[in-house]
């Protein structure tokens, strides 16, 4: 008897430990499947989501499928389609516009875990992504009002909605309230034209610095600035090799980091639904290198400026008792 109960035992141990192997495998071999809403080619956010799934493909060893120029309804959710049908468990939408038609499309796929950035969603198996962009806009515009030797500058922006545009205004008012800070809205990521004429617009005023704040026409915009020998602030990725002449630094979003991340919560069973924010103090947003136009003693003046608010979560303005 005796005997047969610890064959019972060893049996069910061995089922047991199978069956967590499987599913262990079975998890670390999911899939992801990717949605951009332009082409991989712009230097900019779709650029950095292609990165950052090759990075999470490296290092996870986890099977990549990826859709580009997807960004309507019908679209959305023939790739959706198509990727369960290729057993995919895990959907990112590189855009805020994902967020409204995963929300749409979730119920239908309940094992299908559904990400988005920058849009609001409620509920099971979906989350959306959050950069906190007001800081690091904020930053830049702190800089921008530091170095300009018009006190006129300029930030052209993709939509009224983005909290970096207010976040560049605010911290320049804030460092130096002589500064007059030019705002204007492409309403579009990829309009180079308008963006470009928008530019001029702003020269023509005396802007001597610009910050782009649209990864589809920020590229152009930087191009347009060495033409004329102005300065410009980096927007997304960090651009200084577009010109350490030209460009003061760079306000950087790590999304290559972020989905290594939001990975390794998917594959350990951690990946909460809801909306998650992320900032400086989470290591995904950052100021990139600073150029050769700028000061060291500026630099070491920013540099503190936002450790501080990594440190304490407030900006400057504050800080009612520290001088900047």
């Amino acid at each position: 008897m005796k005997y047969m109960n610890l064959l019972i035992i060893c049996s069910l141990l061995f089922l047991l430990t199978g069956c967590s192997s499987s599913s262990s495998q079975d998890l670390y071999t999911s899939k992801i499947g990717l949605l951009l809403p332009h082409t991989i080619d712009d230097q900019g956010w779709n650029s950095k989501g292609y990165r950052g799934m090759l990075k999470v493909q490296s290092s996870l060893n986890m099977e990549i499928l990826m859709r580009e120029d997807t960004s309507t309804y019908e679209s959305v959710s023939t790739a959706v389609q198509e990727f369960v049908r290729e057993d995919v468990s895990l959907i990112i939408g590189h855009s805020h516009i994902y967020a409204d038609i995963f929300m749409m499309l979730k119920d239908e796929y309940p094992d299908i875990h559904f990400v988005s950035f920058n849009g609001d969603v409620e509920g099971d198996n979906i989350t959306s992504l959050h950069f906190e962009g007001y800081a690091m806009g904020y930053f830049a515009g702190m800089l921008a009002s530091e170095l300009s030797e018009t006190e006129t500058i300029g930030v052209i922006g993709a939509f009224q909605f983005q909290p970096e545009v207010q976040g560049f205004k605010d911290g320049a008012i804030f460092h130096n309230p002589n500064t007059t800070v030019l705002v204007d809205y492409v309403d579009s990521w990829i309009n180079k034209d308008k963006a470009i004429t928008i530019f001029h617009d702003m020269k023509e005023e005396e802007s001597d610095i610009f910050y782009p704040a649209g990864d589809g026409f920020h590229i152009d915009i930087i191009e347009e600035v060495k033409k004329e020998g102005l300065h410009a602030i980096g927007y997304v990725g960090d651009q200084l090799d577009l010109g350490e002449s030209v460009i003061l630094t760079s306000t950087v979003q790590e999304v290559e980091d972020l989905y290594e991340y939001i990975a390794k919560q998917y594959l350990s069973g951690e990946l909460a639904s809801g909306n998650q924010y992320f900032d400086f103090q989470e290591g995904v947003i950052s100021l990139g290198e600073f150029g050769q136009e700028v000061p060291e003693e500026t630099v070491q003046w920013l540099t503190e400026v936002v450790d501080t608010y990594i440190e304490t979560s407030e900006l400057p303005n504050e800080h009612t008792n520290v001088s900047y």
